[in-house]
């Protein structure tokens, strides 16, 4: 029986050892944190997205970074392969807003627990708080894992899942890279993926805390439109975060690095109404409100924590009666609702991104099989790969598809 080790208790590593042991391995899970499955519990905001039911091709599309890289594995383990074993271990799911899915539970904990439970199961040894210094090597061949302590286990084959570096307090460190390296892989430069972005405009702290539904933002350099996303957004103390600026921050963050010039973000807070259309609602309001001052005549339009700042950048005196305000004050008015604009200054650090974009590089890993092309019987699986997509369960579908291809590869050396 082949003896596989798994560095990594993350989405990869999980479904690795899950693999490995299914397909007849001897598996040991080595994991640094005291639990496994720590950034899997915090993904989806708790609910944990686990997959897209998008189908293969529109997949890889959502997979930017390298996405062509999986065509082999996600056919060998689609989402519907990855639905299907959830269901084995009593996880129902359901399909919510652009394909996301999720547990019926809405409880990443739940998803945690099938992959422990399939472990005990299929008999997979699982050490936490053991993290691994070093993979050991005879003749560019795998022999072995060695812990920081000093312990040694034997392998006849390794699968490396330590992630990325992004949020370091739930293990995801950079340790793999670090691992790799030494063992000749080349590291891609690491940036942050999927990452809140920091703006100029002091006056966004006034709105932090204020999530927005079913709006459009809009990225603009010098003027010219660069991507656009529709969706739920929320201001912070330092800027702007939440789902479609995450996914906007893959357009941004090129544009930062490069210094291509002014970078600015333009929020449509009614989308689904023409200039016309919310004009005549505007006007309506006004009619409603008349006798009141403009402060206190837009609550059935903006949310009230917006409401102060919409009207200053609007040069619209807050007391001014609503009787009173012109023509002109209200083409205002339209233009701060429908393009409401903030200028980036730069992204969120990258122990704050969602995903790290970068690592070790997919031109030293056979795609089939997720082997090392330099390091015989060295596997790898997730974010530690220089592989990134968008939100909506893109990422984890990568890693579980990577980890069921490396955990079954390591086992038939």
């Amino acid at each position: 029986m082949k003896k596989v080790i798994v560095i990594g208790g993350g989405a990869g590593g999980l479904m690795a050892a899950v693999s490995a042991s299914m397909h007849g391995g001897q598996v040991t899970l080595l994991e640094k944190m005291d639990a496994v499955g720590r950034k899997l519990l915090i993904t989806g905001k708790g609910r944990c997205n686990i997959t897209n039911s998008a189908d293969i091709p529109e997949i890889i599309k959502n997979i930017p970074g390298n996405g062509a890289f999986l065509h082999s594995a996600l056919r060998s383990f689609s989402n519907n392969d990855l639905v299907e074993f959830l269901q084995v271990q009593g996880i129902e799911t359901k399909v919510e807003r652009g394909g996301r899915v999720f547990p019926v539970s809405d409880k990443a904990r739940d998803v945690v627990s099938a992959f422990e439970k399939s472990m005990r199961t299929l008999g997979v040894e699982v050490h936490t708080a053991s993290p691994v210094s070093e993979i050991v090597c005879d003749n560019s061949k795998v022999t072995g894992a060695l812990l920081k302590s000093g312990v040694y286990y034997q392998a006849d084959a390794i699968v490396l899942a330590t992630g990325g570096m992004s949020y370091p307090g739930t293990g995801s460190s950079g340790d793999g890279y670090a691992i790799a390296k030494r063992l000749g892989h080349s590291i891609v430069e690491l940036k942050p993926s999927l990452v809140p972005l920091e703006v100029e405009e002091e006056w966004v702290k006034d709105l932090q805390g204020l999530s927005l539904k079913n709006v459009t933002a809009t990225v603009y350099c010098n003027d010219k439109k660069i991507a656009e996303e529709f969706g739920e957004m929320l201001f912070t103390h330092f800027g702007l975060s939440g789902p479609i600026i995450l996914s906007l921050s893959k357009s941004v963050a090129p544009l930062l690095n490069k210094k291509s010039g002014l970078v600015q973000i333009a929020i449509n807070t009614k989308p689904a109404l023409t200039l016309e259309v919310l004009d005549k609602r505007i006007q309506r309001d006004f009619e409603k409100y008349a006798r009141k001052a403009i402060k206190n005549a837009l609550s059935d339009l903006l949310p009230s924590k917006m409401i102060d700042t919409v009207i200053d950048l609007s040069y619209i005196d807050p007391e001014k009666p609503v009787h009173q305000i012109t023509k002109i004050e209200r083409t205002r008015l339209i233009e701060s609702l429908t393009a409401f604009t903030l200028t980036i200054s730069k992204t969120r650090p990258i122990a704050e991104a969602i995903v790290t974009a970068g690592g070790v590089s997919t031109k030293e890993v056979n795609p089939s099989t997720m082997e090392s092309k330099l390091v015989e019987n060295l596997f790898f699986a997730g974010e530690v790969l220089d592989v990134d997509g968008y939100t909506g369960g893109y990422n984890l579908q990568a890693a579980f598809s990577m980890g069921y291809v490396a955990g079954r590869a390591a086992v038939s050396v």
